[in-house]
């Protein structure tokens, strides 16, 4: 069983697109679970998954959790049946076959990973941004990628840091690198590059950056959090 986990914040219009592209794309519907997990939207996100639920052939639990997206994928974790684990934000469409693709990685023995990445944007620095995802190397990760990792050693890690309200997917990822535990599957998820089209994509691209350097030199994830709010949460 991999367990799909999806934290939504307001996602009442991506969120029938995807569950549509899940239960079209993947291999065999029965070994998966979708685990919606809400952080207390104020839009439509919640009625709409309960509809879809009743509709989709897909198994689909709804969760309600505190805001914040490490909060959610831990309490979707918990709430989890699968043996592997699949986080995957509410604007990322993976490949055709993903949950297979996920499985086989698994069977020959790597506990976690991701999938390369194609942003939906013509734009070029966007485009080479999507192409160095298909290399190994740790500055080429990212939550847009989506994560599969093994409930084993998702437990032994102790889960997302909750600390952390933006950045959580890197201090995971940073653990499995640590461990050597990753492996990037080539076949392209395609995610949203809303939030370049919403602020530019050279003043997004400056700003992820600051806050790389910033981890870096040894900011705390409050800091981190207040300038991500002063710069890109407006």
């Amino acid at each position: 069983m991999i367990s799909i986990v999806i934290p939504v914040l307001n996602e009442a219009e991506n969120l029938p697109f995807l569950l549509k592209h899940l239960t079209d794309n993947a291999t065999l519907t029965n070994s998966l679970e979708i685990l919606i997990v809400d952080g207390g939207s104020t839009d439509e996100t919640w009625n709409v998954a309960k509809r879809i639920q009743t509709e989709s052939p897909l198994k689909i639990h709804i969760v309600s959790s505190e805001r914040g997206r490490a909060k959610q994928m831990n309490i979707g974790a918990n709430n989890a049946t699968g043996s592997i684990l699949y986080f995957l934000h509410a604007d990322s469409f993976p490949p055709k076959n993903f949950d297979q693709y996920i499985a086989d990685k698994v069977a020959k023995g790597n506990p976690a990973g991701c999938f390369k990445m194609r942003f939906d944007s013509n734009h070029w620095w966007l485009r080479l941004a999507s192409w160095l995802t298909k290399f190994s190397w740790r500055a080429c990760r990212g939550g847009d990628q989506s994560q599969f990792i093994t409930r084993k050693l998702f437990d032994e890690i102790g889960g997302f840091d909750e600390s952390y309200i933006i950045y959580e997917d890197n201090i995971l990822i940073n653990e499995l690198y640590a461990r050597n535990s990753f492996v990037v599957i080539q076949h392209p998820i395609k995610s949203s590059a809303r939030m370049y089209d919403k602020y530019g994509v050279w003043y997004v691209q400056y700003h992820f950056l600051n806050i790389y350097i910033k981890k870096w030199f040894g900011s705390s994830a409050e800091e981190l959090l207040e300038y991500y709010c002063k710069h890109l949460k407006k």
